[in-house]
């Protein structure tokens, strides 16, 4: 199939989804209904209704879905937990759509509040003396790109344990990685926003982009005790 003919399908293929989104909010309790367009990442949204994320078309994918994209592993999950960042619970699933070349190239995500729902589970849970199952995933709903990268960032900073100030030229591959596994070098200007999170110079995150790809995780540990001299304020 030529690239004309996969765009009209893909174009026929949101058509149908965006004709979908509605219906299908209005049918689901407390629900918001979402369709991304895999191939417009970042600012994947293309449809949404009854936004309980307060997302609107063209703003970002989750975290989440970056880093699946990122990793060329978007899939289909059904029913995981999530929760909005004013304590709401969310039950979520994403169906990954496939065109006829065998690309994911869209995703239809619904999300529905279960926080009273979950209210309702801890009562039970108290009377009948059993625990409630929270088997819940991380997944970010920034508003916009410059949120979803510092989400990506921030998360990544968090998991060295270390001020950033602190940090030598091992934790920063460490935050390096970790943030370019997230989907982070997706956005716009990602070495400059990384050049300022981690206190070095773009130059120098260009660099340590080369030295993962050709190095592995072990070797990486060689120079946890050496200072980053090319290090430079941004």
């Amino acid at each position: 199939m030529d690239e004309s003919s996969l765009e009209k399908e893909h174009a026929g293929i949101f058509r149908v989804l965006s004709q979908l989104v509605e219906p299908l909010a209005a049918s689901l309790p407390d629900s918001e209904v979402v369709v991304h367009d895999l191939t417009k990442i970042p600012n994947s949204i293309v449809a949404i209704a009854n936004s309980l994320t307060g997302r609107k078309p063209g703003d970002p994918a989750t975290d989440m879905l970056l880093g699946e994209a990122a990793k060329g592993t978007v899939s289909t999950k059904i029913n995981y937990g999530t929760s909005l960042s004013d304590g709401r619970r969310l039950r979520s699933t994403t169906i990954a759509i496939t065109d006829s070349q065998g690309n994911n190239f869209a995703a239809l995500c619904i999300n529905s509040d279960v926080s009273g729902w979950r209210q309702v589970a801890r009562i039970s849970n108290s009377m009948l003396g059993t625990q409630d199952d929270q088997n819940d995933q991380e997944e970010n709903f920034a508003r916009n790109v410059n949120d979803l990268g510092d989400l990506i960032l921030d998360k990544a900073i968090a998991e060295q344990g270390i001020p950033v100030d602190l940090m030598r030229k091992e934790h920063k591959l460490n935050v390096l990685r970790d943030a370019r596994d997230g989907g982070v070098f997706l956005l716009r200007d990602a070495a400059g926003t990384v050049a300022k999170k981690l206190g070095i110079s773009r130059f120098t995150v260009y660099n340590y982009l080369k030295e993962l790809d050709s190095t592995s995780d072990e070797e990486h540990g060689g120079d946890a005790s050496t200072s980053d001299d090319t290090d430079k304020k941004v």
